[in-house]
């Protein structure tokens, strides 16, 4: 498969042939929700909890004698029933985090590659660099090029561009190593750099 090239300034720089195998792979949905609800799992925290009888404070005596009084018989004013009491299975701390095998991970990331491409959301740019560091200059170039909502994944990681873009509402960056199928679901325009697109083939062959 072959792609177009192009810079900054919306100029066409050429054209980059890109595997099929990784670029052009058969989209998978069940695929891709699988990985994305496992790396939303992951990023639960679990840290919601209740309290269970053993933990709620209060006194231990039981709360009136057992006969004679004509009401239901009670051994603590710590227990569930009563008010303020425990709570019986209830939440408890915990990772939400659950297993998925590599190859239905790299499967992921070839189907979230491939939709792009499928769909024409997927840019090549030469290289990504700010000289100057200036938001403004590179909000310019993606209002030109027409990214309002776009993730932009470079392999050699340039830190003014990534400075300049932090700012940008709507725009990702990411080094090659952080590419995963979520993030790029999320945005509307892949954006890769020719290094990225040769490390994310080396990475998925």
């Amino acid at each position: 498969m072959k792609l177009d090239v192009i810079n900054l300034d919306k100029k066409s720089v050429g054209s980059l042939d890109v595997a099929d195998t990784v670029f052009g792979a058969e989209v998978r949905g069940d695929i891709l929700q699988r990985v994305v609800r496992w790396q939303l799992a992951k990023r639960q925290a679990g840290t919601h909890k209740t309290k269970v009888i053993s933990e709620v404070s209060g006194t231990t005596k039981k709360p009136f004698k057992q006969k004679g009084t004509g009401g239901a018989r009670q051994g603590s004013m710590r227990s569930a029933q009563m008010r303020g009491g425990g709570v019986i299975f209830g939440p408890v701390v915990r990772s939400h985090a659950h297993s998925l095998p590599k190859k239905i991970r790299a499967l992921g990331l070839k189907s979230a590659l491939s939709s792009k491409a499928k769909d024409g959301k997927l840019f090549i740019l030469d290289t990504v660099e700010s000289k100057k560091g200036k938001t403004k200059d590179l909000a310019k170039s993606f209002a030109k090029l027409g990214w309002s909502s776009a993730l932009i994944i470079d392999a050699a990681g340039d830190e003014g561009f990534a400075r300049a873009a932090r700012n940008i509402k709507g725009i990702d960056v990411l080094p090659t190593q952080g590419a995963n199928v979520y993030d790029i679901l999320r945005r509307d325009t892949l954006v890769l750099t020719k290094d990225a697109v040769a490390k994310l083939e080396e990475r998925l062959k």
